[in-house]
């Protein structure tokens, strides 16, 4: 269980924080440090046996049948991720205590940042790729909120949904390509996915599935072409920006490619488009970050390049090369995050972060030029520091690898890739620190206190070390992952800084050389990148998006203009076409069922359905008339369900018919009796053909099915397992709260969702210039003066609880014999509908205890805490668990956990049909409240009663 409560405490501290707004800064930073302190520990005591080659694992089925399972899994590369997702922010939480102004809201930052770390934790541990999909989504989001952080800022927002557009897109091609990958792999399980690499490369859909994986990989790793929403993010806060987008977030994709490494690489397809990738982002991302100007951006797009470094290092598809890769990964989150605290500590204390505006800060700022300088110096890969190494591991990669059968061009790009990293990192070393100290500095300069430069120093320390002592500080950790990656294959792990004369040495003296010339010769180079006419970006990516929203905008306005009738000809347009074009490729063959004898009772009830059915489409202009033939085509289906023996379906539909027509009568009130021409001659021809030829579709379909014996139906399985699975002899019941519970909860819920949007939509109906023309409306039209009829409001309360006993017979009966929780939900919900009818909506409401909304919110928390139940007893989700008891004189007795769930459904129900009414009723009594009086029930008017004599 060490494994769920490490993922679960980034979570527990953030909805901590968010419940403290109030606290003190100190308080609440103490709370963030607290939660992320106890998950390191929980991941150092669990990693010696990790790194010795033994996964920690946990496994809780959740939908078996779907192979999705809370699955848990730590091994040696996961464990490296998590040390630097936690360690890293522990870092990060403790700068932003110092960094952040009093005014900003520390404790909302820190919830937000703690979200964000446990999505990227959880995605590190994730045993089950559609769980991984669950926390990739989550990273998305989280970093959403904290890049959008500052929301009073344009920037601030544009960068905010740039991330989350691009990183979003990809996360649904991800989904797309895991799905696949499952597929083939056949297991969702990680463990078992990552054993059938043959399987998959050999797959005809491996070039799709690669492709949709990719997609999500590179647009969260901010490769080219994807790269342009990364420095637009920088618009957050410097600690959401040395976390997110040095550390984790843009880590994500690189990880997801060495996690998923042994089943995707090994092939051209891998090789050509991850290698390539990675190196002209490397490239490009270079060549921008030499030439801009503020210290995030520099920052920024030099990540892009670093970033396309290890891409390209996983796409070379060796497992010398993963190494590499995992090496420079540790090396470059060291150096970037340490880079980007020190600039913010430049901003924080000069006031800018204009490169420009800045230099000589080493004479003001000793301590910080010390800790940027060693930062950047490794980010140039300079010895003795961590960044040379892995450096000269890429090098030594690149010098052997050959594109398309050309020896030298990766080499070659990858040199100039080298060369411009360092010049970018000399220029931040020289531009910004070293000279003499420019008078213009907007701020006056000066080392801040320990809280914001000891992060970083710790940083750069351990980027020295790892420098001096590669083998002693990472050798531990990075072979173990590195074996995880390539499955033992990788070479021994001895990075030294000497290694005799060889070609990445060569490489690298070119490269610092080369850099050191650019930086000498940078205005030249600076007005010739000016001079140049470069696409940008951002404004390619705001031109596609408007376009599109154009088009969309076009489209929504063409088909959804808010003609009902031409959205139902278009739905049965094309239901018919997808119907015809079955028949015209697949043929038809008629079944070879017998058919039954139509007895002369059904033909009656047949010939009544075809006759209210016409009756409907030919007087769509009296509306009470049309809602009295609907109800006879209802009240035929329902004996047409007893007639084929389906009394709980023949149950459902006359009380759902029942409560529909009450419902409506209400509604027709309110409207004109009679409703202007919508449509003319040639559109009414239209969807009569329309309509014929949907129904003869449907009924085709229908009898395609029904003259077929059945091919291992399902029903068996419920036949025979009704009883004895789930307690009950009432299939149909049975199948609703147990078999098939999760889809009745997404059913509930929807219900409570559609009456929440009845009661949104109808709310202002009676304000404004619509609620003056409904108040016209009534007022014009004749009243009875017997308002609440006695013997109506009298028969109404003696039904009520007989409806109720009738409805709590339905109830307890529905597991063994026709009934259950929605129909006698729609029972009760008759029996109130009487008395508001009978006595008043007035009379009625003041004796209501229970709000509608609170009914619909505790009939779906108390299904749903029914199905979560089953979990704490290692059951799947919603399953029931049934016995008998035996009581004096009772007798013996079922009792079943199937009977809560069906409480939350009927209490949905009732919810849901009590909000139309009420809403109804109250726009019904707003508008007559200025030419009538509510007399109460049974009361009559004889003044009234007169005048309505002749």
């Amino acid at each position: 269980m060490y494994l769920i409560l490490l993922a679960a405490l980034p979570f527990l501290g953030g909805a901590w924080l968010a419940a403290l707004p109030r606290a003190s800064r100190n308080l609440q930073a103490g709370i963030a440090i607290g939660h992320v302190v106890a998950a390191l520990g929980i991941l150092l005591f669990i990693a010696p046996p990790v790194l010795g080659g033994v996964a920690a694992q946990l496994h809780l089925p959740w939908v078996p049948t779907l192979d999705l399972a809370l699955s848990l899994r730590l091994d040696a590369l996961g464990l490296l991720f998590a040390g630097l997702i936690l360690g890293i922010g522990l870092l990060i939480v403790c700068y932003a205590r110092f960094y952040l102004p009093e005014g900003e809201p520390m404790g909302r930052f820190l919830s937000l940042l703690l979200l964000f770390q446990g999505a990227m934790l959880g995605v590190s541990l994730s045993g089950n790729i559609l769980l991984l999909l669950v926390f990739w989504e989550l990273t998305s989001l989280s970093s959403f909120l904290l890049i959008g952080f500052r929301s009073d800022t344009v920037e601030g927002r544009q960068g905010a949904r740039m991330a989350l557009a691009i990183t979003g897109g990809g996360g649904l091609a991800l989904i797309g390509g895991l799905l696949l990958l499952g597929h083939i792999a056949g297991s969702y399980e990680l463990a078992d996915v990552l054993t059938r690499g043959d399987l998959v490369r050999a797959s005809p859909l491996y070039p799709v599935a690669l492709v949709l994986i990719l997609l999500g990989c590179f647009t969260k790793s901010a490769q080219v072409p994807f790269h342009f929403w990364l420095p637009h993010a920088m618009a957050a806060p410097t600690p959401v920006s040395a976390y997110l987008h040095s550390a984790t977030m843009v880590k994500a994709g690189v990880f997801l490619m060495a996690r998923l490494w042994p089943v995707l690489s090994g092939s051209d397809w891998w090789f050509y488009l991850v290698g390539t990738t990675g190196l002209v982002t490397m490239v490009i991302g270079a060549a921008i970050a030499l030439f801009k100007h503020d210290l995030k951006a520099i920052l920024a797009y030099s990540t892009i390049s670093q970033l396309g470094l290890m891409t390209m290092l996983f796409g070379f598809g060796t497992p010398a090369a993963a190494l590499a890769g995992i090496f420079h990964l540790v090396n470059h989150s060291l150096f970037k995050a340490a880079l980007f605290m020190n600039a913010g500590i430049v901003d924080h204390e000069a006031g800018t972060r204009d490169i420009r505006l800045l230099g000589g800060l080493a004479r003001l700022m000793p301590i910080t030029a010390t800790l940027g300088i060693i930062a950047a110096a490794s980010m140039a890969g300079l010895p003795p520091l961590g960044g040379f190494l892995s450096k000269e591991m890429m090098l030594e990669e690149a010098a052997h690898t050959g594109w398309a059968g050309t020896p030298w061009v990766v080499p070659l790009l990858a040199l100039v890739g080298a060369v411009l990293s360092v010049a970018y990192s000399l220029r931040f070393i020289a531009h910004l620190y070293l000279g003499p100290a420019r008078d213009a500095n907007p701020g006056k300069p000066h080392d801040p206190p320990l809280g914001l430069w000891g992060p970083s120093a710790l940083l750069v320390a351990l980027t020295v070390l790892v420098g001096l002592f590669p083998s002693v500080l990472t050798g531990w950790l990075i072979a173990p992952a590195a074996a995880d990656i390539t499955g033992g294959t990788a070479p021994a792990f001895h990075p030294a800084l000497w290694h005799g004369l060889t070609p990445a040495l060569a490489m690298s003296v070119i490269a610092v050389a080369l850099g050191a010339l650019m930086l000498w010769r940078y205005g030249s180079l600076q007005r010739g990148w000016d001079g140049l006419w470069l696409p940008e970006a951002k404004r390619v990516f705001d031109g596609a998006v408007e376009r599109m929203v154009q088009w969309a905008r076009w489209l929504s306005d063409t088909i959804h203009n808010g003609s009902l009738q031409r959205q139902l000809a278009l739905m049965f347009l094309l239901a018919v076409a997808i119907a015809a074009e079955a028949i015209w490729y697949g043929g038809y063959t008629p079944g070879t069922r017998p058919l039954l004898p139509a007895p002369p009772v059904a033909i009656v009830a047949w010939v009544l359905l075809l006759a209210a059915t016409a009756s409907v489409v030919l007087v769509p202009r009296e509306r009470f008339l049309t809602l009295i033939y609907i109800s006879v085509v209802g009240l035929i289906v329902s004996l047409a369900f007893v007639y084929l023996s389906a009394p709980d379906l023949a149950l459902t539909q006359i009380s759902v018919e029942t409560v529909t027509i009450l419902l409506l009568l209400l509604a027709l009130n309110l409207l004109p009796k009679q409703p202007v021409q919508l449509t003319s001659r040639i559109e009414r021809i239209r969807n009569v053909v329309l309509g014929l030829a949907g129904g003869a579709a449907s009924g085709l379909a229908a009898w395609a099915v029904m003259t077929r014996e059945p091919r291992n139906p399902i029903s068996s399985y419920h036949w025979a397992n009704s009883y004895s699975g789930g307690g009950g002899k009432n299939v149909v019941n049975v199948t609703l709260v147990d078999f098939r519970a999760f889809d009745t909860f997404g059913e509930i819920t929807v219900l409570g969702i559609a009456a929440l949007t009845i009661f949104a939509l109808l709310q202002p109906a009676a304000r404004g210039v619509s609620g003056q023309r409904l108040r016209e409306w009534v007022a014009d039209l004749p009243r009875s003066p017997e308002r609440h009829p006695m013997m109506f409001a009298v028969a109404a309360r003696l039904l009520l609880p007989l409806a109720m006993v009738v409805g709590l017979y339905i109830f307890l009966r529905g597991h063994n014999s026709p009934g259950g929780g929605f129909i006698a939900g729609l029972i009760f919900s008759i029996a109130l509908l009487m008395q508001y009818m009978a006595s008043g909506f007035e009379w009625a409401d003041q004796r209501r205890q229970i709000d509608e909304h609170a009914l619909i919110g505790f009939g779906v928390i108390i299904a749903a805490l029914t199905g979560v139940g089953s979990l704490w007893f290692g059951a799947p989700l919603f399953t029931s668990a049934f016995g008998h008891v035996t009581l004096p004189i009772v007798g013996e007795f079922e009792l079943a956990t199937a009977m809560l769930f069906d409480i939350g459904v009927a209490l949905a129900v009732i919810g849901a049909v009590m909000l139309a009414l009420a809403e109804l009723s109250h726009i019904a009594q707003r508008a007559q409240k200025e030419s009538f009086e509510d007399d109460g029930p049974m009361d009559v008017d004889p003044a009234k009663l007169r005048e309505a004599r002749p």
